[in-house]
């Protein structure tokens, strides 16, 4: 068989494929232009009537996208909690006894997102539960004041510094040792597996805290109980993120000595530097409710209906020739089901930033995870600085992360991304 022949009958079995998900497109098609004629607005919201778009979001639980959607019983659970007045210093040991239960953890605390975690972390680490040194903060006269940062500066290390610290930087687990010194007040680090185990072992060697901060670890949700099993000093995860709780909340776990510390440094204590960090009952019932619903849910499950959605939007790009698709599970952060599409960039004329930019002006407005980052301070710069840093190749491909795509969505996507490319192709031809 010639190359050509063998070039068409792929192409012919790509479109058979695809060809029961084309069919669905043109139904829904046909019904949004029947509602559009008789003046139905499927698409009304709260949103569109203050004249902002909503977004389908295929680029993962970013902050400025507004995170992650809550569980059902995340919103029955704010909901209720939201009819009634409680003590929030009784509330809040309430719950930290509660989410010792469920995870392994001698306490915990619901603070205002992975961000507020490393705060109230950092301010009892310095201050500890002593009213006078609370009050003082940020100033940190006389304080263990020195947070060692693994890896080097991160664009989420002000968190750290708004409480008073001192950064100090080093590049990996084995320069921890050489950095501690008397004004040590805590290590900071982001690394998992045996880099992870490595600088927990020299923390305890040191008698030194150590916060890991694993904002985006979940799912899985074992790893909730994974760091208790390790007797990780403090350990942080986002609420907002692959947990499906409020998206201005966060939960910080570990010890309990170092749990009430980081909560006396909070709100609601007035005069505490991370007071203006407010959580409401709403907020600590909401990523309570989160954490026990995925306890309960059946991830296998959850993780077909992710893979399936991804899956249908690559066969339907893959009837495009030249367009290569993969599904993965990244190993770090956004653990979910993934999809990367990649083309002939150079040969196309049709770059990746091109992609993204067609995708997010068009109606609805498609995010996808390309090489920018809207949120990002232009000034940031992350890591330890490197006498010569290499060069960031140009990333060959958009990645579509499945658990932030909502049902029906993945046909929008599916659709617009194979007429994209697809005309892309064509100039190209032309």
């Amino acid at each position: 068989m010639s190359s050509a022949n063998e070039s068409n009958r792929r192409g012919f079995m790509k479109m058979l494929v695809a060809s029961p998900l084309l069919a669905q497109i043109a139904a829904q098609d046909l019904y949004a232009k029947s509602a559009a004629a008789i003046g139905l607005d499927p698409q009304g919201n709260v949103y569109s009537r203050l004249g902002v778009k909503t977004v389908i979001n295929c680029r993962g639980t970013w902050t400025y996208l507004s995170g992650s959607l809550q569980f059902p019983e995340v919103r029955a659970a704010q909901e209720e909690a939201g009819r009634h007045f409680v003590n929030m210093v009784e509330l809040h040991r309430a719950v930290g006894r509660r989410l010792a239960e469920l995870t392994g953890a001698e306490s915990g605390l619901i603070t205002s997102g992975a961000a507020g975690a490393m705060a109230a972390a950092t301010a009892g680490c310095m201050a500890g539960s002593d009213p006078k040194m609370i009050w003082q903060l940020p100033d940190t006269t006389g304080l263990k004041h020195e947070v060692i940062m693994v890896g080097g500066r991160s664009a989420f290390d002000n968190a750290i510094r708004l409480a008073g610290a001192k950064l100090v930087l080093v590049e990996k687990p084995d320069d921890i040792a050489n950095a501690i010194n008397t004004n040590t007040a805590m290590i900071y680090t982001t690394d998992l597996g045996d880099k992870l185990v490595r600088a927990d072992a020299i923390a305890k060697d040191h008698n030194v805290p150590l916060l890991l901060d694993d904002a985006a670890g979940i799912p899985p949700i074992d790893n909730i109980k994974l760091y208790a099993k390790m007797k990780l000093d403090l350990y942080t995860f986002s609420g907002g993120k692959g947990l499906r709780g409020p998206q201005c909340s966060g939960v910080l776990l570990g010890r309990k000595d170092l749990v009430e510390a980081a909560m006396r440094n909070s709100c609601p204590y007035e005069g505490s530097v991370c007071r203006p960090m407010k959580v409401g009952k709403e907020e600590i019932i909401g990523c309570l409710t989160a954490i026990e619903t995925w306890l309960k849910v059946d991830s296998k499950k959850l993780y077909s209906e992710w893979n399936a959605r991804v899956d249908r939007i690559a066969k339907l790009v893959e009837t495009v020739p030249g367009v290569r698709t993969e599904i993965y599970i990244p190993d770090d952060g956004n653990r979910y089901p993934t999809l990367r599409v990649s083309w002939d960039q150079k040969g196309w004329g049709f770059s990746i930033t091109d992609c993204v930019k067609q995708l997010r002006d068009g109606d609805p407005v498609i995010e996808v995870l390309g090489i920018d980052n809207p949120s990002l301070v232009s000034a940031v710069k992350e890591g330890v600085e490197k006498p010569n840093p290499k060069e960031i190749k140009e990333q060959n491909h958009i990645e579509l992360i499945s658990m932030t795509i909502q049902p029906g969505e993945e046909m929008v996507v599916g659709q617009r991304l194979r007429a994209i490319l697809g005309s892309a192709r064509k100039v190209k031809a032309a």
